[in-house]
């Protein structure tokens, strides 16, 4: 019996998903999940995102035990998995949705290239975003690189066009084949489950959206990102919710594709400013003032509660990330690139294009960036975004404590410093 493969990825549900309904209108499907080794490797055994795929991938087993179906798991290197797949079934096509980051284009195109060596046809989606890297384009052709006319353009060509989210999706189960499964453990990976967890996504409050979302005391949060990170709810979706309920919340979801398609089209950006330039500055990059940043102890309390969140709780509110950014970089003049990194290892909505994007924007090294001389003062913005410190006193509880660090850089002087590098830098 011929045998079509359906790859989990960055998609994980069963309803609204492009590649696997596809697969399913052909039938006999298989659905897999590959845990890539190359990957997990550069993670921490607790990771919080590889405990929440994982169960998110038993909850859909689970789903699909019901209908004497499941997910085969793996735990190696795609390129191998495959291999080892095409010499156990028949397989006639494999569908999967399109990833846009570098090491996933490169990995699709090593699987592609084999399983077409093997007559296996190969079947692709879009399916994370609403437009890919070459739909939303200048009129000669050329990607934007700044934010507000690519959302200009956005909009445009999503008003002209079909958009088409079923509410009432639905997944057939008569189409995957019937097996006997089980979710490959975390210890039988050497991992741990983490104390951390990914809140449930909500659209309640998403109405007041622009008259909150700086404060970051206000619960106005829709929990989301992790959620379209990972695909346990569709990009359709949240878009026809914030069309209709909130145009800032709209916005926001195409800055996702803004720099998604930044990423793509200049690969560069994963590891060099955007402006080469910018490489210019000398760094000071003190190893112990990065430390003191990391574990929220800098002495500049909106900082601090940042940092102190993000560490125990893998989310920091987006008004906070900017000011903890540019901290880093521009009081303590530490290269964009270690505040990028540690974010990249701690943050639960982690995805490189927003990462890198958001992180040269704060640095002032990125294509639509805040200007090397913008640097956020933590002083005026605790006092005009937390004026009643309700959110630093929730995660700085030692704020009142002698042991509470000093300053550790006075606010003036790091301005005048900063300013004086990036001028030497880009003269």
């Amino acid at each position: 019996m011929k045998l079509n493969i359906f790859w989990f990825r960055r998609d994980l549900r069963l309803t609204d998903n492009k590649a696997l309904n596809a697969a399913l209108s052909q039938g006999n499907v298989l659905p897999i999940f590959i845990f890539d080794k190359r990957i997990l490797d550069r993670i921490d055994k607790d990771d919080s995102r590889l405990s929440f795929i994982h169960s998110v991938l038993t909850e859909i087993n689970k789903k699909l035990k019901k209908h004497s179906s499941g997910i085969k798991t793996f735990y190696g290197a795609p390129l191998e998995v495959f291999e080892k797949i095409s010499l156990e079934y028949d397989l006639e096509n494999v569908f999967w949705n399109k990833d846009y980051e570098p090491y996933a284009i490169n990995r699709d195109l090593d699987v592609q290239s084999f399983l077409e060596s093997k007559k296996i046809n190969v079947q692709t989606f879009k399916d994370q975003v609403i437009f890919e890297e070459n739909e939303v384009m200048k009129d000669d052709g050329k990607p934007y690189t700044v934010y507000t006319p690519y959302k200009n353009k956005w909009l445009s060509i999503f008003h002209q066009s079909p958009f088409r989210y079923e509410k009432k999706s639905f997944c057939n189960f008569d189409g995957f084949i019937k097996i006997k499964s089980h979710v490959i453990s975390l210890v039988d990976m050497c991992f741990t489950k983490s104390k951390i967890r990914v809140r449930d996504f909500n659209f309640e409050k998403i109405s007041d959206y622009e008259n909150y979302r700086d404060f970051p005391s206000k619960d106005f949060t829709s929990y989301l990102s992790p959620h379209l990170r990972f695909g346990t709810v569709s990009v359709r979706m949240c878009v026809d919710i914030a069309r209709n309920k909130n145009s800032t919340f709209l916005s926001e979801l195409i800055w996702r594709e803004f720099f998604m398609q930044i990423l793509f089209h200049f690969p560069h950006v994963a590891h060099s400013s955007f402006r080469p330039k910018y490489d210019k500055i000398e760094w000071l990059n003190n190893k112990n003032d990065f430390e003191r940043w990391c574990n929220g102890m800098t002495g500049y309390p909106i900082v601090d509660a940042g940092m102190r969140q993000l560490n125990e709780t893998g989310y920091m509110h987006n008004r906070v990330r900017m000011i903890t950014a540019s901290f880093l970089v521009k009081h303590l003049l530490v290269d964009w690139r270690w505040g990028e990194r540690y974010f990249a290892k701690k943050l639960l909505d982690y995805e490189m294009s927003s990462n890198n994007g958001n992180w040269q924007w704060a640095a002032g090294t990125g294509c639509d960036s805040s200007p090397y001389f913008r640097i956020f003062n933590p002083i005026s913005q605790l006092k005009k975004f937390d004026s009643n410190l309700e959110y630093v006193k929730k995660w700085v509880t030692d704020l009142r404590d002698p042991s509470y660090p000093k300053e550790i850089v006075d606010h003036k002087f790091a301005r005048e410093r900063c300013l004086n590098q990036y001028k030497i830098a880009v003269k």
